[in-house]
């Protein structure tokens, strides 16, 4: 699991040289990733004691026990981040007259932050190439902010290693 999930954060780190771009991700990202918990939080699943469970909360919760079986530290920050997230989104779920609008605005926002930013890096996103790797941005960002505070070392020269196949 570890090698598979290295391997698919050295591609999504291959096409995310330009910072330019890696500063439009850190505002798209979060943006399509609270648009699909919004539009998600619209299906309930049932009750965990007072807890609402709906599909955005399945989705969020494997999508970092991916993370977390990855990469510890990149688990505990990707959920410290997430869980906020998720919150607003129930929040929004709770008024059916927005819930598709706020879901849809912020969706193709982040899609446009995103496409910008990939006119800078002058290559198409990583998604295009692999589907898989619309789940990496999330983590790619943890991580990228850890690397930033001096943290993941080791990770972060894997992935400049890897991530040399995966250059044009």
């Amino acid at each position: 699991m570890q090698i598979w999930f290295r391997e698919q954060m050295a591609m999504y780190t291959a096409y995310h040289r330009d910072v330019r771009n890696c500063a439009t991700h850190f505002v798209g990202v979060p943006m399509i990733v609270f648009s699909l918990l919004v539009a998600l939080s619209a299906v309930p699943l049932g009750q965990f004691g007072n807890i609402p469970i709906t599909l955005a909360t399945v989705f969020l919760s494997l999508l970092l026990a991916l993370y977390w079986v990855a990469v510890p530290l990149m688990g505990l920050v990707a959920t410290v981040v997430h869980i906020p997230l998720l919150w607003y989104a129930d929040a929004a779920a709770n008024d059916p007259a927005s819930i598709w609008i706020i879901a849809g605005v912020c969706f193709v926002g982040g899609w446009v932050i995103q496409f910008i930013g990939h006119l800078f890096e002058g290559r198409r996103p990583a998604l295009a190439d692999n589907f898989l790797q619309v789940f990496m941005a999330p983590g790619f960002l943890v991580v990228e902010a850890l690397f930033a505070c001096g943290l993941l070392s080791e990770l972060r020269g894997d992935l400049e290693l890897r991530s040399r196949k995966y250059n044009e």
